[in-house]
């Protein structure tokens, strides 16, 4: 059965409005903004709520771990009651609990409210994937998602600079303050600028037991899966960066604030870089092409980060270049393993998209801890980074037929518009 009931582009179409990736990448950022205006000021947490680097970051792990509870509760929201409401919902109430954040007397008190943050403005993440697959399939997807690549890349080349700007300016909790008025931005844009992308003839009945069926159609899809949880590894990889960084290159290799926040911002260029390569090599060359080649080679890059690591050649120069290798592949990663993911799956768009989007939140928020576990230092930082790496090499080779020889054919061949009914 096709699904033609509403318009959308087609693979060999590319999206063309500079405003609606912008306004879909700014969605899609609130996110990673929760998390990198508030990275600078972890050692500053640590000392003020008198708790340990451990305790410190897991309030990033548990925003993570929220948003993974989040998406499997808001994608099937949107399905029923279309893409806005849960938007406006979920960042209303994110800048209600940024304001909490601002207030919090203690660690755990920071921790519990980071999850319920995360829980909420997870609808902006699910809620800006699943427009996308209103919309668009194939290579235009996948365009359109490696273009959003360059906006949601401005969180890490400015947040922690602009965070640290902020807690220097004032104290870390001021930085709550600013993600409470970006919240307030976005809830205007969205009740301004985005229309409904998914009309009322199309949306799903919602009952329980439908999402239920619809969930478990998803979770028997081995290729689904296995696609699903590479962008999760990816970013358990970009987390464990994240939250060993800064002290890795300010405790470890001796580097202030303002020089961490630079080198988090060139480390950043690499995902917007390699994100923008990947929009124009997906016109050329299939996505799985993309997909399986990038992750090998960052693979090996990665490797060779641990012997630079190990043996201290380069000092703090040597770490971040080979980490900027490593990062460069990774915006070749997420956006193709989502559309590829998605391919079949259109008639119910935000419940898949939420399961992608749990998965990357809760496999990062699972997996970033063991960098402070295994010791917090470079060492334990890029140990965690290989495994991520290695285990989604791992899953795209064993879960789908991407490094066999002509073994795509198949599912690469489904119609686009092919609906997979939930009761199949």
């Amino acid at each position: 059965m096709t699904d033609s009931s509403h318009p959308r582009t087609t693979s060999k179409q590319a999206p063309r409005s500079f405003k609606y990736v912008l306004m879909l990448g700014a969605l899609a950022a609130l996110p990673a903004l929760t998390t990198d205006m508030y990275l600078p000021s972890l050692p500053a947490v640590e000392a003020d709520l008198h708790t340990t680097q451990t305790a410190a970051q897991l309030t990033l792990s548990g925003t993570l771990v929220g948003a993974g509870f989040g998406q499997l509760v808001i994608g099937p929201f949107s399905d029923r009651f279309g893409r806005r409401l849960p938007l406006i919902i979920g960042i209303t109430l994110h800048v209600a609990i940024s304001l909490l954040c601002s207030m919090t007397p203690n660690i755990e008190t920071l921790t519990g409210l980071r999850v319920l943050q995360g829980f909420f403005n997870a609808a902006a993440a699910v809620v800006a994937l699943a427009v996308i697959r209103d919309r668009f399939v194939g290579s235009a997807a996948a365009q359109l998602l490696s273009r959003l690549m360059l906006v949601i890349g401005v969180a890490p080349l400015l947040a922690p600079t602009v965070g640290q700007a902020i807690a220097g300016a004032w104290n870390w909790r001021a930085v709550f303050y600013a993600l409470a008025l970006i919240g307030v931005v976005l809830v205007a844009i969205v009740l301004k600028f985005m229309p409904e992308t998914l009309p009322e003839d199309r949306r799903s009945p919602g009952h329980p037991k439908h999402v239920a069926r619809a969930y478990w159609a998803l979770l028997r899809d081995r290729h689904f899966m296995a696609l699903a949880v590479i962008p999760g590894l990816g970013l358990a990889l970009i987390m464990s960066y994240v939250v060993g960084s800064p002290f890795v290159f300010q405790n470890e290799y001796g580097l202030t604030a303002q020089q961490f926040a630079l080198v988090f911002a060139l480390n950043g260029a690499a995902l917007v870089l390699s994100a923008q390569l990947n929009a124009a090599l997906v016109k050329k060359f299939p996505p799985v092409r993309l997909l399986r080649t990038a992750l090998l080679v960052q693979l090996v890059l990665a490797l060779l980060l641990l012997v630079v690591v190990a043996t201290g050649a380069g000092g703090a120069f040597g770490a971040v270049a080979g980490l900027w290798l490593v990062l460069s592949m990774q915006g070749m990663v997420p956006a193709n393993a989502s559309v590829l993911a998605l391919h079949n799956y259109g008639h119910m768009a935000g419940t898949a998209a939420a399961v992608i989007g749990a998965l990357q939140s809760g496999v990062a928020g699972l997996v970033s801890p063991l960098v402070g576990v295994l010791g917090g230092n470079s060492l334990s930082m890029v140990i965690v980074m290989i495994g991520s790496c290695a285990l989604a090499v791992t899953v795209l080779a064993v879960g789908t037929p991407a490094y066999r020889k002509g073994g795509w054919a198949e599912h690469a061949g489904r119609d686009d518009g092919q609906r997979v009914s939930a009761d199949d």
